[in-house]
C-alpha cells in the first residue's frame, strides 16, 4: 500500500518560487516541485525558457492528523517572507492527500547524475554511477533531500567547494545551517578530514547523519544542533548557506571560525541583497570576494591574499 502524503499547492510569483520553495523544505517539506521543474536538484535550470509571473508550487509533507496545524505553520512561513519581500502577494493555499507513487517516483524520470568541478559528482539513489579514478561521489536524492538552500544556492555552494579543493584542500571544515548535509558529505568526500555540520532544526540534524551514515562519512562528519557561538576551534573552510540576512547577522562569529589562511564560503543571498553583505563582512576585515551568480542568487567566496 502506498504511503499517504499530503500535497501543499501555493499559487507562487515567479520571483520568490526559490525562497518559498525553501521555508516549505525548512518546515519538515520532503520534496518541492514548481510546475514541469523541481526546486533543490541537481541539475541547473534553463535561463533561456521565459518564466510565467506565477508558478504551481507544490510542496510534500507526510501526511498528520491536524492539517489545519499544517496549514497554519504554512501561512506564518509565508507572512514572515511577505515581511522581508513587501511585494509578496497573499496566496491562497491548498492542501490534499496524494499517494508516494503519484510524486515521488516522478523524480526519477528527470534526474540523473551531474559533475561538478573535476572530481565532484552528486547522483541520485536511483541511478547507478559508476565512478571513475578520483571522483567524489555524494548520494543523494533531490529535493527530498536538500534540506537547506534552494537549488541555485545549493549548486553555486558546490561549485566553490569544489573550486577550492582543486587548488588547496581544507583540512577542517565547518558547514553552518547543514541542512541535508550536501555541503558537509561533499568536502568530507573531497578529502575534508574533519567536518562540523551544525544545524538548529532537530530534523535537519537527522536527516544530515543519516546521510553522512549512507556516503559512508560518518567518520569524519560530526553533526551537531550546538548553534554557532557555543561551537570551538578554527577552521580552514567555513561555509554558510544561509539566507543574507542570516550571513550578516553572524558575520563575527563565521569570521571568528576562520583559521589563518581560511576559506569562507556565503550563499543563500539574493543578488539585490549582494552588497548588504559584501559591506558587513569588510567591516570584519575581509577584501573583496569573488561571485559567483545566477539571475537571482549570489555566492561570495573569501579566500587569502596571494
Amino acid at each position: 500500500m502506498s504511503t499517504p502524503w499530503l500535497e501543499i499547492i501555493i499559487p507562487a510569483p515567479a520571483f520568490a518560487a526559490d525562497l518559498i520553495g525553501h521555508e516549505m523544505i525548512e518546515l519538515g517539506g520532503r520534496g518541492v516541485t514548481v510546475e514541469e521543474r523541481q526546486l533543490d536538484t541537481f541539475v541547473m535550470p534553463d535561463f533561456d525558457k521565459e518564466t510565467p509571473e506565477f508558478l504551481h508550487l507544490k510542496a510534500y509533507f507526510a501526511a498528520v492528523e491536524d492539517v489545519d496545524a499544517l496549514r497554519r505553520k504554512v501561512q506564518e512561513r509565508l507572512q514572515e517572507l511577505r515581511e522581508m519581500l513587501p511585494k509578496l502577494p497573499q496566496m491562497a493555499i491548498e492542501i490534499r492527500t496524494v499517494c508516494e507513487q503519484d510524486w515521488a517516483e516522478d523524480w526519477k524520470q528527470h534526474f540523473g547524475s551531474i559533475r561538478i568541478g573535476r572530481r565532484l559528482v552528486v547522483t541520485p539513489t536511483w541511478e547507478a554511477f559508476e565512478a571513475g579514478p578520483g571522483d567524489a561521489v555524494v548520494t543523494l536524492d533531490p529535493g527530498m533531500a536538500f534540506g537547506t538552500g534552494t537549488h541555485d544556492t545549493t549548486r553555486l555552494c558546490l561549485e566553490a567547494l569544489a573550486q577550492i579543493f582543486e587548488d588547496l584542500p581544507p583540512v577542517r571544515v565547518l558547514d553552518v545551517g547543514t541542512g541535508s548535509g550536501i555541503l558537509a558529505i561533499a568536502a568530507a568526500s573531497l578529502g575534508a578530514e574533519t567536518v562540523t555540520a551544525c544545524d538548529i532544526e532537530p530534523l535537519s540534524c537527522h536527516i544530515a547523519a543519516e546521510n553522512a551514515r549512507l556516503n559512508h562519512v560518518a567518520d569524519r562528519v560530526h553533526v551537531t544542533s550546538a548553534p554557532l557561538e557555543e561551537l570551538e576551534g578554527s577552521y580552514d573552510m567555513v561555509l554558510a548557506n544561509i539566507l543574507a540576512e542570516e550571513n550578516i547577522r553572524l558575520a563575527p562569529q563565521l569570521v571568528s571560525r576562520l583559521a589563518f589562511g581560511g576559506s569562507l564560503i556565503l550563499s543563500g543571498i539574493l543578488r539585490e541583497k549582494e552588497d548588504l553583505v559584501t559591506a558587513a563582512f569588510a567591516a570584519h576585515g575581509l577584501g573583496e570576494p569573488s561571485v559567483l551568480r545566477t539571475p537571482d542568487w549570489s555566492c561570495l567566496i573569501y579566500r587569502p591574499a596571494d
